[in-house]
């Protein structure tokens, strides 16, 4: 890590460390915010852990709401970070195991889809992918949304604490692989795990230089 990359990695965590709080959420795309700040946003499957490493890159331990049930995040999450107001993180709904109607999960995908297409303060979003099982079918789809949306992604590897190291380098590979089909996606996978705050620090970086371009 050079110079520049540790005074990066500093100035996040003294970001992170100090003002991070809930703003509101948004049903739909007339609840937004106004469009004030850079924005950061989270996806992933229900139950990727995507509540626990907000949680963990704030250094909170409830910013997110966490929950066993999957599908708890229905709406767009709103959260400010700094003081003042630096860039903001949206924790969008979650996919894949969602326990809702059909018509509710379709509405949550209009919702993500639009959002994504039209949110001009959108910097980037960070797609989680639990590192026990790669990108499933419905992470594929994800990634086609937001290579359609022209949003450009970094690819995290949520729970890497709960895989051996040898499977871990193999779901890397396979994840890096299929990160380079995809025109939107970044090349670099980030390997986390929010429990033993792996890849954290490195993490909260690259969110403020993302929020920063």
């Amino acid at each position: 890590m050079d110079q520049s990359d540790e005074d990066l990695a500093e100035r996040a965590r003294r970001l992170f460390s100090g003002r991070v709080e809930f703003l509101k959420s948004a049903p739909a795309l007339k609840f937004l915010p106004d469009p004030d700040f850079p924005e950061i946003a989270f996806c992933g499957r229900s139950n990727v852990g995507k509540s626990s490493l907000l949680n963990a890159l704030t250094g909170r331990r409830a910013i997110a709401r966490t929950s066993v049930t999957p599908g708890r995040t229905q709406e767009l999450n709103f959260f400010e970070v700094g003081e003042p107001t630096q860039f903001r993180l949206v924790d969008m709904p979650g996919y894949g195991f969602a326990k809702a109607p059909p018509k509710v999960v379709e509405a949550w995908r209009r919702l993500v889809r639009d959002f994504l297409r039209g949110r001009v303060p959108l910097k980037r979003t960070l797609l989680l992918v639990d590192a026990r099982h790669g990108i499933k079918p419905v992470d594929a789809d994800m990634m086609q949304m937001l290579d359609e949306a022209a949003v450009g992604y970094r690819i995290v590897l949520t729970k890497a604490d709960k895989v051996k190291e040898s499977e871990l380098g193999k779901v890397l590979a396979e994840t890096q692989a299929e990160a380079r089909k995809h025109p939107a996606a970044f090349p670099v996978i980030h390997v986390t795990s929010s429990e033993v705050k792996r890849g954290i620090e490195e993490l909260r970086a690259a969110v403020l230089a993302d929020a920063e371009i």
